[in-house]
C-alpha cells in the first residue's frame, strides 16, 4: 500500500529479513534462515520477484522524493501518537506542535467510541502494536496490528491509514495485509476465522476541508482462510525455488517487459528496463521532428569513480 510509513515497514527495518546466524555464504548476498516475511514483503514478492531480491535480500533502496518522505514521516508520527494515546500517556504536546496530527487525531476522537467498542456483552481487551509470528512453510510470517480488540466472542484487527479511503477497494481486498493479518491471528489463537474482522480506518478525507475518519471493514471466514493458506503455500513454494537458484548465482525472475510495475520502479535502470519504458512512452506521444533529440543509453555511459 501507499502508507509505507506504518509499522509494517518498521518491521522490515527493525526486525530485518534475517532471523539467525546460520548464514549461507555461497549466494551473491549471504542469506540466513529462517527468513522473516511481513505483509509488505509479500506484496513486493507477488508484484515483482526481482524487486524483492533488490529490496529485501540485497537491502538496496533508492532515496524517496521529499514529498513522499514527508508523508511517510507524518504517518509514522501519527502511529506513534495513537500508540501513546492508547497506552494512556499524554499526547497534548505532540498534537499542538503538528497541525496535521491535530487534524487526524480530531478525526479519530470524533469516532473513538465507535472504533473502540466490540459487540456483545462481554468486556473487550485491547493491545496497541500487537505483534505475532507464525512459522509457515519454512518461513516466519510476522504481523504487527495497530490495535487488536478482542473478547471471548470475536476479534477485530484495526489498522490506521493516513490517506483517503480508496474509491475502488478491490486492491485493498487483494493486498497481502488484508489477507495475512487475519490468517495469522486465526492460526495463532482460538478464534475461528468467521469470528475475526480486519478493519481499516482512513483518517484523511479526499476533501481536505472536511477531514473525517472513514471505515472499511473486511469480514473473514473459513473459505477465505483456506484460500489464503493455498495462495501463501504457492507463493512461498515459488520463493523457496527462487532462493535455491539465487544461492547458485541466478537472479530472481523479472516481470514481463510490458508490465506497468517497471514504469514506477526505482530499479528500472538496474533491471535494464529504462529503454523499453522510454520507447513505450514515445510511442504514445506525437513526435516533434524539429525539436526531437536522443539521449545516450544509460547502460553505455561509463561509471564515474568518485
Amino acid at each position: 500500500m501507499n502508507d509505507q510509513a506504518d509499522k509494517n515497514d518498521q518491521v522490515d527495518k527493525t526486525v530485518g529479513l534475517l532471523a539467525n546466524e546460520n548464514a549461507v555464504s555461497f549466494s551473491p548476498y549471504p542469506l540466513t534462515f529462517p527468513i522473516r516475511l511481513s505483509q509488505s514483503q509479500l506484496n513486493r514478492l507477488a508484484a515483482c520477484p526481482r524487486k524483492f531480491q533488490h529490496t529485501d535480500l540485497e537491502q538496496l533502496a533508492a532515496p524517496s522524493e521529499p514529498d513522499q518522505q514527508e508523508r511517510q514521516n507524518q504517518g509514522t508520527r501519527f502511529h506513534l501518537l495513537m500508540q501513546q494515546w492508547l497506552l494512556g500517556l499524554p499526547v497534548e504536546s505532540l498534537v499542538q506542535e503538528d497541525p496535521q496530527l491535530q487534524t487526524w487525531f480530531s478525526a479519530f476522537m470524533a469516532v473513538a467510541p465507535k472504533i473502540l467498542t466490540l459487540g456483545g456483552d462481554r468486556p473487550a481487551w485491547g493491545q496497541s502494536e500487537h505483534s505475532r509470528t507464525l512459522a509457515f512453510e519454512g518461513y516466519l510470517l510476522t504481523v504487527v496490528y495497530d490495535l487488536l480488540l478482542a473478547n471471548g466472542q470475536q476479534a477485530q484487527i484495526l489498522d490506521w491509514k493516513t490517506y483517503p479511503r480508496p474509491q475502488n477497494p478491490r486492491w485493498l481486498l487483494q493486498n497481502w495485509q488484508t489477507r495475512l493479518y487475519p490468517f495469522v491471528l486465526a492460526e495463532t489463537s482460538d478464534y475461528d476465522p468467521d469470528r475475526i474482522a480486519m478493519i481499516y480506518w482512513f483518517f484523511e478525507s479526499s476533501n481536505e476541508q472536511t477531514p473525517e475518519a472513514r471505515r472499511f471493514s473486511v469480514a473473514y471466514d473459513t473459505m477465505q482462510h483456506e484460500q489464503t493458506r493455498k495462495d501463501l503455500t504457492h507463493l512461498l513454494s515459488r520463493l523457496t525455488g527462487w532462493l535455491e537458484r539465487y544461492q547458485q548465482g541466478e537472479p530472481f525472475p523479472q516481470v514481463p517487459l510490458a508490465s506497468k510495475e517497471c514504469d514506477r520502479c526505482s530499479f528500472a535502470i538496474r533491471c535494464d528496463r529504462v529503454t523499453f519504458r522510454d520507447e513505450k512512452e514515445q510511442s504514445q506521444q506525437p513526435i516533434d521532428q524539429e525539436n526531437a533529440f536522443s539521449l545516450p543509453n544509460l547502460a553505455d555511459i561509463q561509471e564515474v569513480v568518485l
